[in-house]
């Protein structure tokens, strides 16, 4: 079971000064890189998250669809092509890098999670749900799942074990704020109370 922890990754800044950007996992081909990689690395998906401090535009990402959702502080006021979104905590946005985008912060910096992919090689989706501790959630393969408030605990399935020829399930390992479990086929699953983040990389000819 893989996590990637948030307090070990590199913060980017940006060049207008407006923000940094910590990458979570990103990937081209069938390449995948845990945690952040190179400046400069390509990529045909990435996931991030970003701490903006001041308003302004966005870097013109061209052929490339994204996913934003606010995941700390109140509102982003979202213009893009000249029509404005008034965006809440925990509402995901889908919008293209081509568009002509820039934000204002009515409320203050804030933060954002980010899922971008390369259109014709991938797709990107975003979910907002509530945690339980009585009905675990899996992360299947080509899912990352951040937890995005409260507390809660990640472990593989007991069927993982079973099918390893073990009897027990390992032990669940605490997460910490905005900490990302890695989905696979034995999907791990996280259980607790708060709120979680699924985020899925899907090939584009699914």
């Amino acid at each position: 079971m893989d996590i990637i922890r948030y307090a070990d990754l590199k913060a980017a800044p940006w060049a207008n000064g407006g923000g940094v950007t910590r990458q979570l996992a990103a990937g081209l081909g069938t390449a995948v890189t845990l945690g952040s990689g190179a400046k400069g690395d390509a990529w045909d998906w990435r996931i991030s998250i970003a701490e903006v401090a001041k308003a302004g535009p966005f870097s013109p990402l061209p052929g490339i669809d994204r996913v934003l959702t606010i995941i700390d502080g109140d509102l982003v006021a979202l213009t893009v092509d000249g029509v404005e979104h008034a965006l809440e905590k925990y509402r995901t946005f889908k919008f293209s890098g081509d568009s002509d985008t820039s934000a204002s912060l009515p409320t203050g910096a804030l933060m954002d999670l980010n899922v971008m992919t390369r259109r014709g090689a991938f797709k990107g989706y975003a979910t907002i749900l509530e945690l339980s501790k009585k009905r675990p959630h899996p992360v299947f393969a080509g899912q990352f799942a951040v937890l995005l408030q409260g507390q809660a605990t990640a472990a593989p399935a007991a069927d993982a074990a079973a099918d390893d020829g073990g009897s027990e399930p390992g032990a669940p390992v605490t997460l910490g704020r905005y900490d990302a479990v890695v989905g696979s086929e034995a999907a791990p699953e996280i259980s607790g109370r708060g709120f979680l983040a699924v985020l899925s990389i899907d090939p584009a000819g699914d």
